[in-house]
């Protein structure tokens, strides 16, 4: 039951910090809305945009983990943590040891995995569906709501075994980045190590952030303004409860030069 415990710590996280960690969520939900408006006739776009968004939310999250890691180490968490976060975590002199760039390419890393998902959906779908499947209501009309055929529950496995390691890959190895100087194969072997000794906790966590994410989006995107940065402050939580990282050189935070 750990998990409700993180998302209690983040919604307190949340609270504390206010407009500059809403901040987070305004802005992914504009975009969100800016993608249902550019792609909502065109469903594999649409559905390419938003897997990609989900597979990523670790790696847009770092200035979240920031926040909450300021807040535990009693410094001022507001936009002046954000700001340089973003700009000057990569002139680290340890960077080469999982710094800012490390982020980057992992979340480039997560974008390709979500890419090969958005396809081999797409390849699934049109060769099985008995219709071709151009919208959304393309999709529930031929796929969810399709009698018989199973195809729905065929997909819904098949994206289950792709999320799967993606999950294990990344459940804690953005705030490990973050928090300690290590590099991405380090990190990914921890996040891994974290969820064979943990599988209960975090298989109910993966449930949790589906729930939140699935009830965020279903409020007409409205609900993400709250969901995303409460997600990203409890996963910095379950980062803490998770993996004991005191062995590991710290990173500092960003001075306020180079």
């Amino acid at each position: 039951m750990a998990p409700f415990n993180w998302l209690a710590l983040g919604w307190r996280d949340l609270w504390r910090i206010g407009l500059p960690s809403l901040a987070h969520g305004l802005v992914l939900a504009a975009f969100g809305a800016l993608l249902v408006l550019v792609a909502g006739n065109h469903f594999w776009l649409l559905a390419g945009a938003f897997s990609g968004f989900l597979v990523v939310a670790p790696v847009l999250a770092t200035s979240l983990y920031a926040l909450s890691r300021a807040l535990e180490r009693g410094e001022p968490a507001g936009w002046r943590t954000i700001r340089k976060t973003w700009t000057r975590w990569q002139y680290s002199r340890f960077a080469v040891h999982g710094g800012y760039w490390s982020l980057v390419r992992f979340g480039l890393l997560l974008s390709l995995a979500g890419t090969g998902w958005v396809l081999t959906s797409a390849a699934l779908i049109t060769l099985l569906a008995p219709a071709p499947v151009n919208t959304p209501m393309d999709f529930a009309r031929h796929v969810v709501l399709a009698p018989g055929g199973h195809l729905f529950e065929l997909w819904l496995t098949m994206g289950a075994l792709m999320a799967a390691p993606l999950f294990a890959s990344s459940v804690v190895s953005m705030p490990l980045l973050l928090d300690r100087r290590v590099d991405v194969l380090q990190a990914v072997l921890t996040s891994w190590q974290t969820v064979l000794t943990n599988p209960g906790a975090l298989a109910l966590w993966a449930a949790l952030i589906m729930l939140l994410t699935g009830l965020g989006m279903l409020t007409g995107l409205l609900g993400l303004i709250a969901v995303v940065p409460w997600l990203g402050h409890a996963s910095w939580h379950a980062y803490r409860a998770l993996v004991d990282a005191s062995a590991l050189p710290e990173r500092l935070p960003p001075e306020g030069g180079r």
